[in-house]
C-alpha cells in the first residue's frame, strides 16, 4: 500500500508509549502500527507549507522567500524574549502575533539528552516534550504572554543547556534527574518581574515513547539527496523514525517535502 502527502510534523498522542500520526491531506497513518514493517520513503518534490510551490525547502518547510515573510517564522517564534505583541507591536503580522504571544506560555525542564530549559504555549503541554524526545519533564513557571517566557530562558539558560544533543536522544543515553531538584536550584535565578508564577507544586511528567531498539551510532536520511530509502521501522522517539540499520528519518526537519510512503 502506497501513500503520498507533503511531510508535517507528526501528531502525537499521551499514551503509554505515545501515539504518532503521520497526517496528510486525504490519508493518516497511525506510525505505531508500522513498528517491525519495512517501509520505503520515495522523495517526490517540494511543497513549500505557505505557497505550495515546488521550490526548495529552505527551513521550518518554507521556500526561502516565504521563510523571510511569513509570521509563523519570524525571529520571536526561535528567540521568544524578542516578542513585542504585549506592547502592541507589530513584528510581521500584529493580528497572528497577538494570538500566538498573548496567551498562557510555560517554561519548562525536559530531560532528553541532558536536562534543558525550553519555552512552550500552555496548550502544547505535552506535546512539546514528545516532539524534543523527553523521558521526563517539569513545568517552572507559568506566564501570561511570550515575552516574559522568553526573558525567563535566557535567564535560566546561563545555567542550564537549552539544547538537545539529538544523537544521545536517540541513543536513549541518558541519565534519571530529579527534575524538582533543579527547578528548585534555579528558582533564585527567575528574572524579578516573574517570580510570582512560580510554580512549585507540580511533579514530574513521564514519557515512554515506542521504541524496539535504539541505534548505537544513528545515521540521518537525507531523502532529497538519497531519493529513496527502505527499511524496517523499529521505534519512534522525537520527531524521528528509528529504522532497523540504524537509520534515522526527522519528519519534522522534512516539512514541505511530498514523499510516497509504502508499505510492504
Amino acid at each position: 500500500m502506497t501513500y503520498q502527502g507533503v511531510l508535517t510534523k507528526m501528531e502525537t498522542e499521551y499514551a503509554s508509549p505515545i501515539q504518532y500520526y503521520l497526517v496528510f491531506e486525504n490519508d493518516f497513518l497511525n506510525m505505531n502500527q508500522l513498528l517491525n514493517k519495512h517501509i520505503t520513503i520515495q522523495f517526490v518534490k517540494y511543497q513549500c507549507l505557505n505557497c505550495g510551490l515546488d521550490k526548495p525547502i529552505y527551513r521550518q518547510g518554507f521556500d526561502k522567500q516565504c521563510f523571510y515573510k511569513v509570521p509563523q517564522a519570524a525571529d520571536w517564534i526561535m528567540r521568544p524574549e524578542l516578542s513585542k505583541a504585549h506592547l502592541d507591536q507589530e513584528d510581521r503580522d500584529l493580528e497572528f502575533e497577538k494570538k500566538a504571544q498573548l496567551q498562557p506560555h510555560i517554561v519548562y525542564l525536559a530531560n532528553s539528552s541532558n536536562v534543558k530549559v525550553g519555552v512552550t504555549r500552555k496548550s502544547q503541554v505535552p506535546t512539546r516534550w514528545i516532539d524534543q524526545g523527553a523521558h521526563e519533564a517539569i513545568e517552572i513557571v507559568e506566564v501570561p504572554n511570550r515575552y516574559l517566557a522568553g526573558i525567563t530562558e535566557v535567564a535560566l539558560k546561563d545555567h542550564v543547556a537549552d539544547k538537545t544533543n539529538w544523537r544521545k536522544m536517540l541513543k536513549n543515553d541518558i541519565e534519571d534527574e530529579n527534575l524538582t531538584e533543579w527547578r528548585d536550584r534555579l528558582k533564585p535565578f527567575v528574572p524579578a518581574e516573574v517570580i510570582d508564577y512560580f510554580i512549585e507544586t507540580n511533579g514530574e511528567t513521564s514519557l515512554e515513547f515506542p521504541v524496539q531498539k535504539y541505534p548505537e551510532k544513528p545515521k540521518s536520511l537525507n531523502i532529497v539527496k538519497q531519493q529513496e530509502y527502505s527499511g524496517k521501522l523499529a521505534g519512534i522517539k522525537g520527531q524521528y523514525l528509528i529504522f532497523e540499520d540504524e537509520t534515522v528519518f526527522n519528519i519534522r526537519a522534512n516539512e514541505g517535502l511530498v514523499v510516497n510512503i509504502s508499505i510492504n
